[in-house]
């Protein structure tokens, strides 16, 4: 009867359901490096010392222009840019593309919005209508994937980079 009942209990043991580890959920940073597109945008965003600030940072929106944006760019421009000289100006491009709340593409009004950016110099113009989401600043860039979920923020895939 002992080994009946402990064979029991064992089994129990054996078939009840195994709590799960918790998922620890990727920041911006990590979310970007993640999705194999955004190779520039961090490689700028460690040069100009701020892929820190993105992981570290909570509840912010990155307009995040993919590489096809950045090799859009005139040639030379990139590299010119990762240069250390070039710091305080990537450190603006940059900043010009995240702001210090979170903005799901639900909260977005119809029409034209301006919003701070965490460049103090620097606020992006904001169209939503029926063709969708775009951003602008000297040009304009379209939401080509919204609503990229960080544990810190959200991302919105843009087409350009946008220039301060």
């Amino acid at each position: 009867m002992k080994f009946l009942k402990a064979l029991t209990v064992a089994s129990m043991l054996v078939l009840a359901p195994v709590a799960a580890a918790p998922v620890l959920a990727a920041n911006v940073v990590e979310t970007a490096q993640s999705a194999g597109t955004f190779n520039t945008l961090i490689a700028a965003a460690t040069a100009a010392g701020l892929a820190e600030t993105l992981a570290t940072t909570a509840d912010i929106t990155v307009f995040a222009p993919t590489d096809a944006a950045f090799a859009a760019l005139p040639a030379g421009t990139v590299d010119d840019l990762l240069k250390p000289e070039n710091k305080d100006k990537l450190i603006a491009i940059l900043t010009a593309h995240v702001v210090g709340s979170k903005i799901a593409a639900a909260d977005i009004a119809e029409g034209t919005t301006e919003v701070q950016t965490l460049n103090p110099a620097v606020k992006l113009k904001v169209t939503k209508d029926a063709m969708g989401v775009t951003v602008a600043l000297s040009n304009s860039a379209k939401v080509t994937a919204a609503d990229v979920a960080a544990d810190n923020g959200v991302i919105h895939v843009i087409d350009a980079v946008l220039l301060p």
